[in-house]
């Protein structure tokens, strides 16, 4: 079988290849970084206007990439949700177009499932049961997944998620947007111990998170310092507030893995790709005797290769007329969520 996926979601335009075995014949990503950095921020207007500009050649560069024509491919899978509405539609608009007019299947794919099963991409023992964190700049989620299809969520933030909370503080250091991979650089120059910032409900007993608190930690630190900033106060800040992130990722997901009794860790999502998480969550499942797989750091961030994998992990897929009237859903959940 052969997938063709959209993912869409945002502001990455992305188009993919893959076969039912989980094979990534092509991923193309066309992303618009430059275009909302000046904004601070995706502008929903701009995204959607660009991923129309941008699908048509992807799609084109993906076939030509992998060596197949349009014909050939089985199936049409495209993100449903959550995202933007604007964005969201036109991805998806575009594969059910396709499935109709050569008539073949086409599957709705919940882009946090993409997300969730990216680390079992490529692994010659399939998707297996886990707990599951998933951290992104819209979504911060701790999964139960006890198998495929079977996911049931332990805990979610109360606020910013993590990955917006990074883009905010680094707004308030004057760093570019978007500001994770930015303070991950800085980071590395600064002292973590330079700053007490708060763990907010690392001890809460739940699987929850909370990461407002801490960004008005920063703020009210940055008060205290005398403008102009030097470089190395600022690698500081970036250091001891990451820290405090990675801290709290880490412990809650070591807590539900042992309340649940799970062996494997997963980890995924756009900021999944930071530095100090992926060094803090090995050292923490070495230390518990935990496997821990994390996804690629090209699958963490929006892609369309999890959602065509998530679309061919489906069995008996056939065209289904009432799929293509189903609409966007810019709020989904995951199933059990």
């Amino acid at each position: 079988m052969l997938v063709l996926a959209i993912e869409s979601s945002c502001d990455e335009t992305a188009v993919a290849l893959v076969r039912g075995s989980g094979e990534i014949l092509a991923s193309e990503i066309s992303t618009q970084i430059e275009l909302h950095r000046p904004y601070g921020g995706v502008v929903p207007e701009l995204a959607s206007r660009n991923h129309n500009l941008a699908l048509r050649p992807l799609v084109e560069r993906a076939l030509e990439n992998a060596g197949v024509e349009l014909g050939a491919v089985d199936v049409f899978a495209a993100t449903a949700g959550p995202g933007l509405a604007s964005s969201l539609l036109v991805g998806n608009t575009t594969a059910k177009a396709l499935a109709l007019a050569t008539r073949k299947p086409f599957v709705p794919v919940n882009h946090m499932e993409g997300h969730l099963l990216s680390p079992f991409m490529g692994d010659p023992e399939g998707i297996r049961p886990c707990v599951a964190l998933i951290v992104s700049g819209g979504h911060t989620l701790l999964i139960h997944l006890r198998g495929h299809g079977d996911y049931r969520l332990l805990g979610t933030t109360r606020d910013d998620a993590a990955g917006e909370a990074f883009d905010k503080v680094g707004k308030m250091l004057g760093l570019p947007y978007p500001g994770g991979p930015v303070i991950d650089a800085r980071a590395r120059r600064g002292n973590p111990a330079a700053h007490d910032f708060p763990r907010s409900m690392l001890g809460s007993g739940d699987f929850h998170f909370s990461f407002s608190g801490l960004k008005t930690a920063v703020f009210y630190q940055l008060e205290k310092l005398p403008p102009p900033l030097e470089d190395a106060t600022v690698d500081d800040l970036c250091a001891a507030f990451q820290e405090a992130v990675v801290d709290v990722l880490t412990g809650k997901t070591l807590a539900a893995a042992h309340a649940t009794g799970e062996r494997l860790v997963t980890l995924s999502g756009g900021v999944s790709c930071n530095h100090r998480l992926r060094e803090a969550m090995r050292a923490a499942c070495d230390a518990a005797g935990l496997e821990l797989r994390i996804a690629e750091p090209r699958y963490c961030t929006d892609n369309a290769a999890m959602i065509g994998f998530v679309a061919a992990t489906q069995q008996g897929l056939v065209a289904d007329p009432t799929l293509l009237s189903q609409d966007i859903d810019p709020n989904l959940r995951l199933a059990g969520g």
